[in-house]
């Protein structure tokens, strides 16, 4: 089984204002429009350039505690286990605790006995998705569907938790489930009466 997809954007606009292009996944654990996070953003790539990247599918776990710690080293991850947060006498440490309610779901327990902490999924060694303020006792519920969201947008950084103004305007999921590479190639844009909506479509793909 592949560990990770190639992915190639291309740019075939007639884009005028170098935008930025974002990619992103929404966490579907939860029963609202969680805010999601900025995971990857392609900056200066004019029309007629491409930017290569890898979407890994291996994903990684952190937390963060209220004293602002965090630790060095995400977890490997799959769906279906359970971690936790505990405190020991050198302090919170975050371990593997067993499967999970759900196999289709990445689970963190908070399990300090005062204190409320931060759950992080990264992938590719960028933030994902990020769950705040899970109190002692509560957990922290991650699951994503095979694809990656893409839009256009402005002054985003990576790792930025963007509103909901800017989630509601990137419309474009795109199903990666079976793919090993392809071309994400945008469209559109331009001044004018001429102007179109920007579009992204998959092309070249190589299936696993």
């Amino acid at each position: 089984m592949a560990t990770e997809i190639k992915l190639n954007f291309i740019n075939e606009s007639n884009d005028q204002n170098n935008s930025q292009v974002v990619f992103f996944q929404k966490n579907i654990a939860t029963d609202y429009d969680e805010l999601a996070v900025a995971w990857k953003v392609i900056e200066n790539c004019a029309t007629g350039w491409q930017h290569p990247f890898t979407y890994p599918m291996t994903m990684k776990i952190s937390a963060a505690d209220s004293w602002g710690n965090e630790i060095i080293e995400p977890i490997v991850a799959s769906n279906g286990q359970l971690f936790h947060v505990f405190s020991d006498p050198s302090g919170d440490q975050l371990t593997y605790q067993g499967p999970g309610a759900s196999r289709n779901e990445v689970q963190l327990r908070n399990d300090l006995t005062n204190g409320s902490i931060d759950a992080k999924i990264y992938k590719n060694g960028k933030l994902l998705a990020v769950k705040t303020g899970v109190s002692p006792d509560q957990k922290a519920v991650f699951q994503f569907k095979p694809t990656l969201w893409v839009g256009v947008v402005s002054q985003i950084e990576e790792g930025q938790v963007m509103n909901s103004a800017i989630i509601s305007d990137v419309n474009t999921e795109l199903g990666l489930l079976g793919v090993a590479s392809a071309d994400i190639v945008m469209s559109g844009g331009g001044v004018g009466k001429n102007a179109t909506k920007f579009q992204f479509t998959l092309e070249n793909i190589v299936y696993a």
